[in-house]
């Protein structure tokens, strides 16, 4: 249950109560900022290498390299203030030519720009007054070799920097600490080649990486080069996969770009070589609050622009950058918000253990709401999201309880009588899992312990923005790590249904979370509804399991021998005979893990064999899950203990009503 506070929870007891309701909307989607990309800048640059970056005074620090017809010449570009009335055209040759590659980072003052050229040379171009003026170039080092695809670098708060670049398969890191420069030092995996490295410091050096696994598949990846934050200072972490093609597909990912102007944000080129061939940049983020290292990205979206070499980014103050070498972008970061309070007529929200919906009513009959999306209703437009927090008036004002979010569908106008309205359909967390197709194979536990069933669970939400948090969870979620495969076009409610049919636990949906429960008879109530919060009417029914016996086939490998093991519901058996479930997975391996799976079954069955449902006043922090006591003397119950396991919700203040239905189950 949402803890409410004093005032609020006297509020929702009370006989004369006053309803009160908070709906917002907001250019969010799963709580993070929706970027709208305006075009500044359309040029007529050739596509190849380049970076960006905005140092402390929020100037536009650009740089490009021409390509090999043009003898790969270095260009870089100021732009003081810029914005929509901005010159992006002017460029300044810097004397360097035949470079491979370039990047280029910022400290407040402090500007670098690194290159390789073709002689396999590292040079640094530094500016201490925003890129305002340079000195000379300086030599850091050699490469290997001229088969540089990848290169970038980010300063350390305490103006050290560290260098990648991906020399063919490897990836190489250049330090520079208080102020001297460090050996190049290679990193300590296997792979193909790799074909393109972004980072950005924070705690650690975290990167994006493309390029080849040592199979030849195709891959994006996170990796933190360790600084003492969630690694350890000069090591490296474990490639995460992010995305993945096989080597013998039409699919490659290239030119990766990172930067962190709320959560991560990376871009990279998915190039397609079928019969329809492209380059196009595709986006992602990290899930808000996710530590780097989980390696939680939400599912990699297109961006409507052809380009071999990508986008690079950039932010300062309330905005976000995009560069390529003839283009700019500009997004707003802030987050818009409109109070849709006082304008609510009525509003049904509804919660199950696979999906909420709600549906709200607003007054329209002066027009305020005639132009959704548009000028000040620009947070209002169908993919925001929506705030919902019920509440009362109480002795210090109005109070709510936040916490619940819903994603706007569509709307409708609508017109009777005089009267005129716009009416909101919402859909929460579970409609976008539910939209979730899978568009690469993934495969976990084949052939080592890779990622137990909770952390496959928190990897298949993340695609779709939400984050995982635990109430209760059994230690069968924890321990088991079964063979799982995620194949292209498998949709989202079928993978995660899958995955929880592995384990006791349930998860709902609220707010931009997942939430794992284990549900326990011994579990304590959180709220009682009888005494001191009247029951309106209510209902309450005890029927059979459907299923009272589960007989759960396995495979040991190692005796090579079937394991076949029953779990029973004797008192439902005594009364019914048994009703039998059989199910086979050879991801169990051991007579425990058949015992625990069939258990799981029974336990979902014993909570569903029981039913009903009470009318009471809006309980403001009523969740999906909790266990109620109930007392109603009329139905002989005293505290009879029940899960809440659907609720639904009025508010319709024309005709007085404000109140929940809650569906109940046994605990």
């Amino acid at each position: 249950m949402r803890q409410l506070s004093s005032t609020l929870l006297s509020a929702q007891k009370e006989g004369a109560r006053v309803p009160y309701v908070k709906l917002e909307a907001k250019n969010k989607i799963a709580g993070v900022v929706r970027y709208d990309w305006t075009r500044l800048y359309s040029g007529a640059e050739d596509d190849y290498f380049h970076a960006v970056t905005m140092p402390g005074d929020g100037s536009l620090i650009r740089v490009r390299v021409t390509p090999p017809s043009d003898s790969r010449k270095l260009y870089r570009q100021r732009v003081t203030s810029p914005g929509p009335g901005s010159d992006f055209s002017q460029w300044l040759y810097t004397n360097q030519y035949n470079v491979v590659i370039v990047a280029t980072c910022s400290l407040g003052a402090e500007v670098s720009i690194f290159w390789i050229n073709s002689s396999r040379k590292i040079y640094q171009l530094e500016s201490t007054d925003y890129g305002l003026s340079w000195d000379s170039p300086q030599f850091l080092g050699y490469t290997p070799t001229t088969a540089i695809y990848g290169i970038a670098a980010a300063y350390k708060p305490n103006r050290n920097i560290a260098l990648f670049f991906a020399d063919q398969s490897t990836l190489y890191v250049m330090k520079r600490t208080n102020g001297s420069w460090g050996s190049r030092v290679a990193w300590d995996k296997s792979s193909g080649d790799l074909s393109g490295v972004a980072t950005v410091y924070h705690g650690d050096w975290n990167l994006i990486l493309t390029g080849k696994d040592s199979s030849g598949n195709y891959k994006l990846w996170s990796l933190i080069y360790g600084d003492g934050g969630e690694v350890a200072a000069e090591t490296w972490s474990e490639l995460k996969e992010i995305a993945s093609a096989p080597s013998d597909g039409d699919f490659e990912y290239h030119r990766a770009f990172l930067d962190e102007p709320d959560v991560y944000r990376a871009f990279y080129v998915e190039k397609f070589t079928g019969s329809q061939p492209y380059n196009r940049p595709f986006w992602s983020h990290s899930i808000p609050e996710a530590n780097y290292l989980d390696n939680l990205w939400h599912e990699p979206v297109p961006f409507d622009l052809s380009s071999e070499y990508g986008l690079a980014i950039a932010h300062h103050g309330n905005y976000c950058w995009l560069s390529s070498p003839s283009g700019v972008w500009r997004a707003s970061k802030a987050e818009q918000s409109l109070d849709l309070s006082d304008d609510v007529l009525s509003l049904k929200q509804e919660t199950s253990p696979t999906g909420g919906r709600l549906i709200a009513e607003l007054r329209n009959d002066d027009g305020r709401y005639a132009s959704p999306g548009q000028g000040g209703l620009k947070a209002l437009e169908i993919g925001s999201q929506l705030d919902f927090s019920p509440g009362y008036a109480t002795a210090t004002g109005n109070e709510v309880s936040p916490g619940q979010t819903f994603i706007l569908d569509g709307y409708e106008h609508t017109s009777s009588g005089g009267k005129a309205s716009l009416v909101l359909h919402c859909s929460d967390g579970w409609s976008l899992i539910q939209n979730w197709r899978a568009r690469h194979q993934f495969r976990w536990n084949k052939d080592a312990s890779e990622m137990n069933a909770k952390q496959i669970l928190e990897f298949v939400l993340s695609r779709v923005g939400l984050r995982l948090e635990v109430k209760s969870q059994s230690s069968v979620i924890t321990s088991f790590y079964p063979d799982f495969t995620v194949h292209p076009d498998n949709q989202g409610r079928a993978v995660v249904t899958r995955l929880l049919s592995f384990v006791p636990d349930v998860l709902y949906i609220e707010g931009n979370r997942g939430y794992i429960i284990n549900p326990l008879a011994t579990d304590s109530t959180d709220y009682s509804y009888g005494l001191s919060h009247p029951i309106f009417e209510g209902s309450y029914k005890k029927g059979a399991q459907a299923i009272n016996r589960v007989q759960v086939e396995g495979y040991d490998p190692i005796g090579e021998v079937a394991i076949v093991v029953d779990s029973f519901a004797w008192g439902e058996i005594d009364r019914l005979y048994d009703r039998l479930l059989q199910l086979e997975d050879r991801n169990i391996d051991t007579a425990a893990k058949a015992q625990e799976r069939g258990e799981a079954y029974l336990r979902e069955e014993e909570i569903e064999s029981s039913g009903g449902i009470i009318s009471i006043p809006v309980n403001c922090g009523q969740q999906l899950y909790d266990v109620v006591a109930i007392t109603d003397s009329r139905a002989g119950l005293e505290a009879g203990r029940r899960r809440v396991l659907g609720l639904t919700l009025i508010y319709n203040p024309a005709k007085a009503n404000y109140e929940h239905h809650l569906l109940l189950g046994a605990v």
